[in-house]
């Protein structure tokens, strides 16, 4: 972590330099001078992060560097304060009760710079007091295998574990020796994926030492695979375990043979054979590149088996036949029988008794499903005997996890793949332990945070946002977050943290000083951290404590702190932060301090009750993202037109608390002065009210990639299309009729939209528009309120990428026919069909479809024909449809819907259907 924090001080340093060479005369050297001492340590901080400090004084080290670090940054953005203050004369610290005092900026600037030196003398001195007191970690640290010895020692146990102490494997077992023992003669390639824990590797022990399994290779062996392995090894070990598995002598001198001699061993030993290769804890797919030079496809029916945390090399071809085996959490009530069977040994009849059953399932819940701890936390529990220990665990998880010896099993395991994870992504997983307990989170709203937050790195021809989409990715793929939902193209829509990695993550986020929760309960004397996460308050009320100026990221979940509480006093004392998330917090009005957080890069009001926007909101120069949907706020103010960096608005007003998507009038926009279009860096904008001129206006905006329009008229036409023939870039577009009876200004031709991806139109059509069949990249299309009398469906039938198709009172027509094409779709939603009585779906068509969700068409006379096409459907729902239409499927009489109400071969379930 020390790494990262001065990773990106670095970068920070650089963005400075850069951009700021006037705002920093008279501390440019000094701040070139620490960027220098801070390049030339990343490399001792490199070897630091890899072998893990060991001693008290390494680590004493290690954690200097990183307040050194913070130390600059302090400086710096006080530094910074100051210029813009002198730059605004003297009006922020005025309006922050003189936070800063400001005497003479000569003066201000002289003391900066010898805070800066005495830095730089400190970070020049840890050599000679590490030399002094003989710290060895700059000599070259012993690299630390204890973890890998212990994950070692719990892959090798896994053999060995009694068949009565596993729960849910036998199912999972029976799916993977039909992979290995099927009749397909060429190599295949098996991978078991999961998080770290899941269980994948006693699953593949168990299956692995079948005796059906032993008898069916000629040759086997178990190779685990460490994050630092040498390749030459690996075919050492892969030798004598195969040699070994028919008992017979491997050869002499191994450890004097090269990788060329070891590889003509192995491939000619495995010519004629069949056999089976177990790859253990792969971390990436380079391992499998090396070693299948000798694992050579002889048409024998060999097999391979790797488990892996990491989904990238899961999903990997490998080149031949391959399967994929994600390993799913335990079911609640296979997850109580685990955590009985070790918790509950030593109780009469091995039962929970009545008075710890609430705290046993809590902990139970706290595992998510996940064995290894299970098995652990049930083993530590079985020791406590008296309620007031169960109470005590359950009350303080987070220390056991870090201090109790017992539980050594799962933080190592979770140790290292938060270790594995490259430096950048490591602030961006602590990040996500800032969001409370069992948190959904949006993808678009951690990744704003991540940028506002400076953790996103520099790519030259690649945006911010895609990057940071890439992090997540990253983060995704090692199974360090959990998917909740994806969208359309597959990509994660909103990810959760498995309990006990967010208990892990909140553990070293305090270490480290990285980030703090506040749950309303405990006594803070001081705040050392960078980040403050307030999950509940007192009687709504924040307190004031000492260190708070220290703070660079403030997150509100407590939904009921009051408007009196989040004062101008209290928001004076976060005079740098960066980001600023009141999210859903019934606050009223906002704080005229806020105007004077000029480090601001984040604001999030979304869902709050204020209704205005202060003039002065121009003040947040450094402002990059503001969201504002759901709140009271009509009219923005002048002032906006001062944000220059502002690259993301939102302002989306909701109408009606209780939202139907069958009405028309849904949601609002804002209105904004004519002056918005000076924010030539925004991409995202919406919703925008149409008023005066600004249809017109908005075509200035060249960057925006996605804008959503209220209120349009007829008579926007010619400026609409003007506008956003300009907007070359644009993928998103959303357009509101100003009524139901309003004819949408969407003209017969336009310019070419090549990258537009997502188009939304509420309002009448005409007719159907002839370039819907021109939008290419098109994979998200939203019709409601269209009362089309023509048939829509030839026109977007043919579109190669549409996987979304939502359409609302959108045809006025008695029947639809999905009759060829839609290749892709994956969601379908038919609302609002007055007169519909049938929907046919023709064999061959929407041979993807996932979720197909019908509502509010009363005169449907039966459920779509056609469904027993669907053969990838996995969910059906059907609301406000006449009974006739739902009766024969709940007595599951309806022959051409039998085959979905019967479980499939690959699944004991049914279709989820929904009334």
């Amino acid at each position: 972590m020390a790494l990262s924090a001065a990773d990106l001080l670095i970068g920070k340093l650089v963005t400075i330099l850069e951009n700021e060479g006037t705002a920093i005369a008279g501390v440019r050297d000094q701040v070139e001078k620490i960027k220098e001492e801070f390049l030339s340590m990343k490399a001792f901080l490199v070897d630091a992060e890899a072998n893990k400090a060991k001693t008290e004084g390494e680590k004493l080290w290690v954690a200097r560097i990183r307040d050194l670090a913070h130390d600059v940054e302090d400086t710096i953005d006080e530094f910074m304060y100051q210029t813009y203050e002198k730059q605004s004369g003297g009006q922020i610290s005025r309006g922050l009760n003189k936070t800063i005092c400001g005497p003479s900026n000569l003066w201000f600037r002289r003391k900066t710079a010898k805070k800066l030196q005495k830095i730089t003398d400190m970070i020049k001195t840890i050599p000679e007091r590490n030399q002094r007191y003989g710290v060895g970690l700059l000599g070259g640290a012993i690299a630390s295998e204890d973890i890998h010895k212990c994950v070692q020692n719990q892959a090798d146990s896994s053999f060995f574990i009694m068949e009565d102490e596993l729960v849910g494997i036998e199912g999972k077992k029976q799916i993977l020796m039909g992979w290995l023992m099927d009749e397909e003669q060429h190599q295949t390639v098996i991978s078991v994926v999961g998080m770290g824990g899941s269980g994948k590797t006693t699953l593949i022990a168990k299956t692995f030492s079948h005796e059906r399994v032993k008898r069916h290779f000629e040759c086997s062996a178990w190779i685990t695979v460490s994050q630092t392995y040498a390749m030459v090894d690996l075919f050492r070990s892969l030798i004598i375990e195969l040699y070994k598995s028919r008992k017979e002598d491997f050869p002499a001198n191994l450890n004097a043979m090269s990788s060329r001699e070891l590889i003509e061993i192995l491939t000619d030993y495995l010519g004629s054979k069949k056999y089976l290769v177990v790859l253990d804890d792969v971390w990436e797919i380079r391992v499998w590149r090396e070693i299948k030079v000798s694992l050579q496809d002889r048409q024998r029916g060999s097999r391979i088996v790797l488990t892996t945390r990491n989904e990238e090399v899961a999903s990997n071809s490998f080149g031949v036949e391959s399967y994929v085996h994600h390993i799913q959490p335990l079911q609640k009530n296979e997850a109580w029988e685990l955590f009985s069977k070790k918790a509950f040994l030593t109780y009469q009849h091995r039962t929970c008794p009545t008075e710890l059953k609430s705290l046993a399932f809590q902990l139970v819940d706290k595992c998510e499903g996940l064995p290894l701890a299970i098995v652990a936390l049930g083993g530590l529990m079985s020791s406590k005997k008296s309620l007031d220990q169960w109470q005590q665990v359950c009350n303080s998880l987070n220390w056991h996890l870090a201090n109790n010896s017992s539980l050594d099993p799962v933080k190592n395991i979770l140790l290292l793949s938060f270790d594995n994870l490259p430096s950048q992504l490591k602030h961006c997983f602590l990040y996500c332990s800032l969001f409370p307990e069992d948190f959904v989170i949006k993808r678009k709203r951690l990744i704003r945070l991540w940028i506002a937050e400076g953790f996103v790195e520099h790519v030259k021809g690649v945006t911010p946002e895609e990057v940071a989409d890439g992090y997540l990715w990253g983060l995704c793929f090692h199974n360090m977050l959990q998917v909740v939902e994806r969208n359309e193209t597959g990509r994660p829509k909103e990810v959760k943290m498995h309990d006990l990695m967010r208990e892990l993550a909140l553990s070293t986020s305090e270490k480290e000083k990285f980030g703090h929760v506040y749950d309303g309960r405990e006594v803070i004397e001081d705040i050392s951290t960078r980040r403050l996460s307030i999950h509940r308050t007192s009687n709504g009320e924040i307190k004031s404590w000492p260190g708070m100026s220290k703070i660079r990221s403030l997150l509100v979940f407590a939904t009921d702190m009051s408007s009196l509480s989040f004062s101008n006093a209290l928001v004076s004392q976060f005079k740098l932060l960066r980001t600023l998330d009141l999210e859903d917090v019934q606050i009223d009005k906002l704080p005229d301090a806020v105007v004077y957080l000029f480090n601001l890069r984040y604001l999030n009001l979304k869902g709050s009750l204020i209704k205005e926007l202060p003039e002065s909101i121009g003040r947040l120069r450094n402002l990059q993202f503001l969201k504002m949907d759901r709140t009271k706020i009509e009219l923005l103010p002048q002032g906006i037109a001062k944000l220059l960096n502002l690259r993301y608005l939102t302002m989306y007003r909701l109408n009606k608390l209780e939202l139907f998507m069958g009405q028309f009038n849904m949601i609002s926009g804002t209105r904004a002065p004519s002056n918005i279009c000076k924010l030539q860096q925004l991409q995202y904008l919406g919703c925008i009210e149409s008023e005066g001129n600004i249809v017109r206006l908005v075509g200035n905006m060249t960057q925006l990639k996605n804008i959503a329009i209220s209120n349009v008229k007829e008579r926007d036409e010619i400026d609409l299309w003007a506008s956003i023939k300009k907007m070359t870039l644009l993928q998103g577009l959303q357009l509101i009729a100003s009524n139901e009876e309003e004819i949408l200004p969407v003209k017969a031709q336009c310019s070419p939209l090549p990258h537009l991806q997502q188009l939304s139109l509420i309002g009448r059509l005409q007719n159907v528009i002839p370039w819907f069949s021109s939008l290419q990249s098109l994979t998200a299309l939203s019709l409601h309120w269209s009362r089309l009398e023509e048939d829509l469906l030839p026109y977007i039938e043919v579109l190669p990428n549409l996987t979304q198709l939502f359409l609302t009172n959108a045809y006025v027509g008695k029947e639809l026919c999905f009759g060829r094409g839609f290749v892709k779709l994956m969601r379908l939603r038919l609302v609002n069909f007055a007169l519909l009585k049938k929907i046919t779906i023709e064999k061959g068509v929407m041979p993807n479809l996932q979720y197909l969700w019908v509502d509010s068409c009363k005169d449907l006379k039966t459920v779509p024909l056609g469904l027993e096409y669907l053969s990838n459907l996995q969910s059906l729902g059907l609301a406000d449809v006449p009974m006739e239409v739902i009766q024969p499927i709940q007595r599951g009489s309806a022959d051409h819907f039998k085959r979905l109400l019967r479980p499939s071969s690959k699944d004991d379930s049914s279709l989820p259907i929904h009334f």
